[in-house]
Formats: structure tokens, C-alpha cells, sequence
């Protein structure tokens, strides 16, 4: 009995080889020798993105280098009905890079370069390979910046940030990549150029710059985008605030709003997060504190002075225990250190974790907390908070290890949980991270049929042969059974059962 899956494996690489092998020989007069990777040490790297939990090797990955190429490569897999997936530099946190076994993935790597800064219309034109936290330093010259920062800002690629319409802690006041972003251009799923927005303020017809922002790489692949840049403020200084009650800080975050204050940043970190941070980089946490809360202000050095004044006081008033203002910039960085190393600092205590990313409303934030808490009691894991709190973003980072599949399952479980939690409590299941393949059956929670139905309408639209990022994003409707109450794993198979090309 055991012969059979071994001759059903062996078939199935036989045929898999040879689909890799027809694939070759049409991609190898488009490219050059060192842009095609297939050999299985080469292809491994690009076996998943952030999200390490699922993982699949391509069939081979190309790393075109001018677009006349990119757009030959798009033609040839069109052509071929051969799957793509766009990928950047592989920090997404969702499975939204993680490749198709029978497709290529499309490395845009090599798009690296900034192509114009242009200080008096403020805006910054640059390739989709160029690092989020690169257009800041090419615009500081001019005392300008890039404002989306997202913690992983020093490696993510602009590309990834506009296929998930990324966020940072600084997008409570300055917005979402889609607010900072004015154009992109680039190629359909046939090789088609293409090109969404303009550097006005307004663009003729649809508004189809907004559909392709937070596409997840289903409906084109983005080669350029033109950016808002801002100006760099006179002052920046943030309150470190401590707490000795989860709801407390919770309430106080919904104050601040409610005061009419809308802050540079609003971050919040739970007693597990703030300890495993503090150890890390010392960026002076109460440790004590079962939440602390880093309120920046920035702008004139008045303007700065007279909102630290009105957020101490809604704080002072909200049960604050402790609340320390930077007194330089170095200090004002150390309190950011901690926050920007959350996700480095999780993993130094426990050998996996699973990032999650919901969004609520910010009045439910301490519902949603200790919601978390009986969730850690009833799957048996560990979990650490840390969270865009002035928007209501959460990120709860749940401690599990990869190598004991009943972990992983209750992980996945535990994650299901959050984000089901999260749309009864008025919010969504994503709020910057994207749907990818991890939040496949938390689609069937927050949409119905119909509004499924819709999506796939316009990925239809895009991309009839669906062949870009197929499995991503939409559920099958067959696993949108039960109300959408699954396990995330049953959504994966919606994954596994695309069309085979």
C-alpha cells in the first residue's frame, strides 16, 4: 500500500521537472545566465516571505534587470498560462511572496534605483527595489522625507509597501503608503505597460491608483512609483507613559483622540513585549508597567510644546503612573528603539512567532487585550502585544515553535481567533500586513459570498488568466462553508486546489 504515493510523488516530479524544463528554455533568450535560478540551493531562499510558517519552492525564479526584459518574462509565462509571483525583498508577514510550485517568482530586486528627487514639487520618483527607509535619506538633503515608516523601513522594498499599502508608527498623522503615494506605473499580466494616478493632485476617470495600492501583486506588477515627500519638522518629542492596568491605557489612547489631538504617533506594548524589548536594546521601559504607551508630537517648537502639555494632561487624567518626555533627540530615538525592534526582540525569546494583523476600534482595545489574554490560557501559547494604538492596528505576536506541529496548530488556531475576535468587535482582519495566504478563511469571516464574488470580478478585470499571485487574498467559496469558521489550515487549501497550469 505504501507504493502508491511514492509512484504518485515520482509522477508528480516528473512532470513537474519537465514543466520546469519547457519554462527554461523559453525564459533563457530573455534573460541572462545569472538571472535564472533553479537549481534547488539557489531557488530555497525564496521559499517564503516573513511569514516562515508556510513555505513553498518555485519552479525557478527570474531576476530580470530593465523592464523591456520584465515585460518579455510576463509575455513568455501569458503565453505559457505559467503562474507569477511578484516578490521584493521578502519581509511581508502574511505568505502574500510565498512562491507557486509550478510558477516563477518574480524577483524585482535589481530595480533599485531612485531615479528623481524633485524638491520643489516635493516628490520622489524611484524604482520598486529601492528600501523604504533609502527615499528618506536621498530627500534629507533637501529637508524632506518619506513619511510611511514600517518597522521593517531599513530593508522593505517601496514595491512590497504599495502591494500592502503599508503603514508605521507614524500613519496615525501622516497616513498609509496610499496617502503618500501619487503614481505607479507598471506592467499587466500579459506585459502590457501600465500606468495608475499622476503627479496632480487629481487624475481623469476611475480612481484605479486606489485599487492597485494594497493589491497584494494581484492585479499588476509595479515596477515605479512617484512619492510624497513631506517636510522634515523643526521638533519631534514623544512621551514614554506607563500603566498599571490594560484598560486604563486603552481609555487613554481613545482620550487623546477624543481631546481633537491627533499625534506623529500613538504606540502601545503590553508587560510581555515591553520586557523582551527592554532586554534587547534598553531603550529605558518601565519595567513595572503592564502597558506603556510613546506619544510623539512634532511640528514647530511651539506648536510641540503646547500638544506634550494637552496629551500629558489627558494621560495624568487617564491613570498614568509614570509619563517621561524626551529631553533630546538621541533620547526621543532610544524610546522608538524598543518599538522598532519588537518583531527582532520576539524572536530572541522563542524560537518562532506568528505576527498577526487586525484592526478595531481604538474604544475596544482593552476588550480586545484581555480577550488575548483568555485566548493565551485556551490554545496554551504565549502571546506579546505590540500595536498601532492610535489607529487601532493590532500586532499580536504569538510565541510558538515550528518544529511541533501541535504548536503550529494551535497557533494557527490562536491566530484564527484574533482576527474572527476582531471583525465581531467592529474591525477587519488586516490592517497593513495584507490577506496573503494567512488570512484566506478570516476572508470568509468578514465578507460574504457576494462580496467575495465582487473581488474576484475585478481580478478578473486585471487579470483574466489569473495567473498573477494566483491563491492569494480570495478564499475558494467551497472553504467559505460553516460561516466562514474554519481553521486557517483548511483555508490553505483553498491554495493548494488553484488550477494546476
Amino acid at each position: 500500500m505504501s507504493a502508491g504515493p511514492a509512484v504518485a510523488d515520482t509522477a508528480g516530479n516528473r512532470a513537474r521537472l519537465a514543466r520546469r524544463g519547457e519554462v527554461l528554455d523559453a525564459l533563457r533568450p530573455l534573460l541572462p545566465a545569472h538571472a535564472l535560478l533553479w537549481q534547488a540551493e539557489d531557488t530555497v531562499p525564496y521559499e517564503c516571505d516573513g511569514l516562515t510558517a508556510y513555505r513553498q519552492v518555485p519552479l525557478l525564479v527570474a531576476l530580470p534587470e530593465t523592464e523591456a526584459q520584465l515585460a518579455a518574462v510576463l509575455r513568455t509565462c501569458y503565453r505559457l498560462g505559467v503562474p507569477v509571483v511578484a516578490r521584493g525583498a521578502g519581509t511581508g508577514l502574511s505568505g502574500g511572496a510565498m512562491p507557486h510550485a509550478l510558477g516563477v517568482s518574480l524577483s524585482l530586486a535589481r530595480f533599485n534605483r531612485i531615479l528623481a528627487v524633485d524638491a520643489r514639487a516635493r516628490t520622489a520618483t524611484v524604482q520598486c527595489g529601492v528600501r523604504n527607509l533609502a527615499i528618506s535619506e536621498a530627500a534629507a538633503p533637501h529637508g524632506l522625507y518619506y513619511a510611511p515608516d514600517p518597522s521593517s523601513q531599513i530593508a522593505c522594498t517601496i514595491g512590497g509597501n504599495v502591494a500592502e499599502n503599508s503603514g508605521g508608527v507614524h500613519c496615525l498623522k501622516y497616513g498609509l503608503t496610499l496617502h503618500n503615494v501619487l503614481r505607479v506605473r507598471g506592467f499587466t499580466a500579459a506585459g502590457v505597460a501600465v500606468e495608475f494616478g499622476s503627479e496632480a493632485l487629481d487624475s481623469a476617470g476611475l480612481d484605479l491608483l486606489s485599487v492597485v495600492v494594497g493589491s497584494e501583486g494581484m492585479l499588476a506588477v509595479i515596477t515605479e512609483v512617484t512619492v510624497r515627500l513631506v517636510p522634515r519638522p523643526q521638533l519631534a518629542r514623544c512621551i514614554m507613559a506607563s500603566f498599571d492596568n490594560l484598560r486604563r491605557a486603552g481609555d487613554a489612547v481613545a482620550n487623546i483622540i477624543a481631546a481633537g489631538i491627533i499625534p506623529a504617533g500613538l504606540e502601545m506594548m503590553d508587560r510581555p513585549m515591553i520586557a523582551a524589548v527592554e532586554d534587547f536594546v534598553h531603550a529605558g521601559y518601565d519595567l513595572t508597567a503592564e502597558a506603556i504607551l510613546l506619544c510623539e508630537s512634532d511640528g514647530t517648537p511651539e506648536e510641540v510644546a503646547e500638544e506634550i502639555d494637552r496629551m500629558l494632561d489627558v494621560l495624568v487624567a487617564a491613570g498614568a503612573t509614570r509619563a517621561e518626555v524626551s529631553q533630546d533627540e538621541a533620547q526621543r530615538l532610544r524610546f522608538w528603539s524598543g518599538r522598532k525592534n519588537a518583531f527582532p526582540a520576539s524572536g530572541r525569546i522563542s524560537p518562532d512567532y506568528m505576527c498577526m494583523d487586525s484592526t478595531i476600534p481604538r474604544h475596544r482595545l482593552a476588550d480586545m487585550l484581555e480577550a488575548i489574554a483568555a485566548m493565551e490560557t485556551r490554545y496554551g501559547l504565549r502571546c506579546a502585544n505590540v500595536f498601532h494604538a492610535g489607529d487601532g492596528n493590532l500586532h499580536p505576536l504569538i510565541l510558538y515553535d515550528a518544529n511541533d506541529p501541535d504548536q503550529l496548530d494551535r497557533c494557527e488556531r490562536f491566530g484564527a481567533d484574533i482576527l474572527e475576535t476582531s471583525v465581531r468587535m467592529g474591525g477587519t482582519v488586516t490592517g497593513e500586513h495584507g490577506v496573503g495566504v494567512e488570512k484566506l478563511s478570516s476572508m470568509c469571516v468578514q465578507f460574504s459570498p457576494a462580496e467575495l464574488d465582487r473581488m474576484r470580478e475585478l481580478k478578473s478585470a486585471f487579470d483574466p488568466a489569473g495567473i498573477l499571485n494566483p491563491g492569494k487574498v480570495l478564499p475558494s467559496l467551497v472553504r467559505c462553508a460553516e460561516n466562514g469558521k474554519m481553521h486557517v489550515r483548511r483555508g490553505l487549501l483553498a491554495f493548494a486546489e488553484i488550477p494546476r497550469f
